[in-house]
């Protein structure tokens, strides 16, 4: 058997066992710090906040315990907005996104809201800058019943004890340039599959869910984010990554049926934004900013929904 042209572990057609499995695992290396650039950042919002450790990845505990942050004063009677970041650890701006829009916008709804965020639900991918986690298994493809990630088991166990109705879930993601060069070829070798290339949208998109598309919920998001960052116009197919393009920046997926994170709860508004960290339009803060953006925009348009 040949060994992969596309990725350095496995062999051609033949799906990963523990061995190649433990070998990309090895080749993991931690690259920045969660307890460093999160966890400080979420005792500094603890006293605005209640800050929630809801369970911790059994890799190493101490350092990768999972936590969220809920409105001090819950109340059962007001609908929830779910916020959570970080599914795919290596998707930066899921994560500070939803750190920086608990900073400086969240208390603006709390009038309105319960508001829950789970801003780094993959710690561990978080560090070490990957999509999967330590056991080359994909968190956003989980959120299944007896889910193989403990990211998503922890996560879906925290959300479904919470007391009241989730009006809004919004998971916040970002499509990469490794996506192509690095995640999609893992992918491929790990499933004993052939890699087919493919292109990366220049810009931000949502991905909506097929079975509660909500397109105008879908289009007062990208009509917001589009002040701050530009969207992914469709490829000559008419297609974002191989879904036929919907509205401006919208494309739509299965969720629950795909065990997305966005699937997890049944919201009557759900989404899942994608931006796009390596064009050279772009800086740091301006994916940020489009995360916060995306997020105020879905509560806008919610709370315009209850004043008609």
């Amino acid at each position: 058997m040949q060994k992969n042209t596309f990725y350095p572990i496995g062999l051609f057609g033949v799906p990963w066992q523990e061995a190649e499995k433990q070998q990309w695992l090895d080749g993991a290396v931690k690259a920045r710090y969660y307890q460093d650039d999160v966890v400080t950042q979420l005792k500094d919002l603890a006293e605005r906040f209640d800050l929630i450790q809801y369970g911790a990845l059994t890799i190493d505990p101490s350092s990768y315990p999972l936590y969220a942050l809920k409105s001090k004063s819950w109340d059962i009677n007001k609908p929830i907005v779910l916020i959570t970041g970080g599914v795919h650890g290596y998707e930066t701006s899921g994560v500070h996104g939803a750190l920086q829009f608990m900073h400086e916008v969240a208390e603006d709804y709390t009038n309105h809201f319960n508001i829950v965020a789970l801003p780094c639900v993959s710690p561990w991918g978080y560090e070490h800058i990957v999509r999967w986690n330590p056991y080359a298994v994909d968190p956003n493809r989980s959120f299944v019943e007896a889910s193989p990630s403990q990211e998503a088991a922890n996560a879906m166990c925290f959300v479904a004890e919470l007391e009241g109705e989730v009006i809004l879930h919004i998971d916040l993601h970002e499509t990469t340039d490794s996506d192509e060069s690095e995640f999609r070829p893992a992918l491929a070798a790990r499933n004993g599959e052939d890699f087919i290339a493919d292109s990366i949208p220049d810009g931000f998109y949502l991905v909506g869910d097929s079975e509660n598309k909500q397109a105008a919920f879908q289009a007062s998001i990208i009509d917001s984010v589009k002040q701050v960052t530009h969207i992914a116009p469709a490829d000559n197919n008419g297609d974002i990554i191989g879904s036929k393009v919907e509205g401006e920046g919208i494309i739509y997926y299965p969720v629950k049926e795909l065990g997305l994170c966005a699937g997890m709860t049944n919201a009557a508004y759900t989404t899942t934004t994608e931006v796009y960290p390596d064009s050279k339009q772009v800086n740091d803060q301006d994916c940020n900013r489009a995360q916060v953006a995306a997020i105020k925009a879905a509560i806008d348009f919610i709370l315009l929904q209850s004043n008609d």
